[in-house]
């Protein structure tokens, strides 16, 4: 039989792994505290218990709702909240308390947008639709490699605020969102009790299975819905069957008529230009041809037979080998190979499965165009000087600042 002080201690340990999972710092009293420095969570029966979530959300300085939800004379039945929104919306103006509705339900869209299409275009617009007025975040994923992320997360932004202007504020330059789960947990953090995702009609059982298998471990969420944006048809002409492999395929073939239909008419053709110029770029296509990745490589979807003949020679995707999913942003290892599909598991011990077309060889710390890692090349650090030093042949930088005050 257990003694007090092991069951104790065996509690304490799983609430603590659990908030370990959840980046949460401990009060010293069986309180937990967020990355913000606020108290969310309790330790009862050895699992972690989340407090009211709106008394210790942030402050939205634009939305000016918070401080109505602390303000509500009694909290509504939590069944009763996600119905409630969209009637608050419909009430957005009258000021009060009807904004605070608003923000307890967050409509998130994660995708890579690399490069950015005008079939990105019906996406959004499915997100603004199923946000309701409330709050709508897009957040672009962080990686890139020549061959499917050709643009840095932040030109692809770039591109994206001018293809699509109505959603320029709502789209995230967050270096720290780079899964679909850091996108969640923070969303959790920060107070939200309903979440809307979207996503494509093909990815969105993965992400239904995904995103609440790990409610109440990573997150807490009362409701989660994975909408989907549509039907996508590779086959079809014009926006449903537009696609970010359509358009690196394109450029691989010199095809700036093909490119040029996948982007928004109101966009300019000198923007188009320097969008088709920045992939090639990020894609090292030289002058020669033969220089460039295989079509399976970097356009999968165009070419399944040669992405399946690969796999089963064995020469991609082996158990051991570290890939990200391209929809979600997950890294892990492979430790089991299926017909088509993959069965992963984070650094976190967190198993994912994707299909091997929606995989990539995982690129840790890509250098980028510049050829120097973006987290050395962050202004007023060490590593960005050292940079500069390298770039401009300096052997060292006479420190001015205390000249003087050697002397003293």
């Amino acid at each position: 039989m257990k003694s007090f002080f092991q069951f104790l201690n065996e509690a304490q340990s799983q609430a603590s792994m659990q908030a370990k999972k959840l980046n949460l710092v401990s009060d010293g009293h069986g309180g937990w505290l967020d990355s913000r420095g606020k108290f969310v969570a309790t330790t009862e029966d050895g699992k972690l218990k989340f407090v009211d979530k709106k008394k210790g959300k942030p402050e939205d300085a634009k939305s000016g709702q918070a401080k109505a939800t602390q303000t509500k004379p009694k909290e509504e039945p939590k069944k009763t909240a996600p119905k409630e929104t969209g009637a608050a919306a419909a009430k957005a103006g009258e000021g009060g308390e009807t904004g605070a509705e608003t923000s307890e339900v967050l409509t998130v869209a994660f995708g890579r947008f690399n490069p950015p299409t005008v079939g990105h275009g019906k996406l959004l617009s499915a997100a603004k639709k199923a946000s309701q007025g409330g709050d709508l975040k897009i957040y672009p994923s962080r990686s890139q490699d020549p061959k499917k992320n050709p643009l840095d997360p932040d030109m692809k932004i770039s591109f994206m605020k001018k293809m699509f202007p109505d959603y320029s504020e709502s789209i995230v330059n967050d270096d720290e969102m780079r899964s679909i789960f850091n996108v969640l947990t923070t969303a959790s953090e920060q107070g939200y009790k309903d979440v809307n995702i979207i996503v494509g009609s093909d990815r969105q059982a993965e992400f239904e299975n995904l995103a609440t298998k790990y409610n109440g471990e990573l997150y807490d969420f009362e409701n989660i819905r994975v909408i989907s944006a549509g039907v996508r048809d590779a086959d079809a002409e014009g926006v449903e069957g537009m696609s970010a492999s359509k358009m690196r395929k394109a450029v691989v073939d010199g095809d700036f008529d093909s490119f040029r239909r996948g982007t928004p008419k109101d966009l300019s053709d000198g923007d188009t230009q320097a969008l088709f110029d920045a992939v090639r770029s990020g894609m090292k296509i030289k002058a020669k041809k033969k220089e460039v990745a295989e079509t399976w490589e970097i356009a999968p979807k165009c070419d399944p037979r040669g992405l399946r003949d690969n796999y089963v020679s064995g020469n991609i995707f082996n158990i051991g080998d570290i890939v990200e999913n391209l929809n979600t942003g997950l890294i892990g290892e492979i430790v089991r190979r299926g017909t088509n599909h993959l069965i992963c598991v984070t650094k976190e011990n967190y198993m994912f499965k994707s299909w091997i077309r929606d995989v990539m060889e995982a690129v840790q710390n890509y250098p980028g165009p510049s050829g120097v890692p973006s987290d050395q090349r962050l202004v007023g650090t060490d590593a960005h000087r050292e940079y500069v030093m390298r770039l401009t042949g300096t052997a060292g930088i006479k420190n001015l600042i205390n000249k003087y005050k050697k002397k003293k």
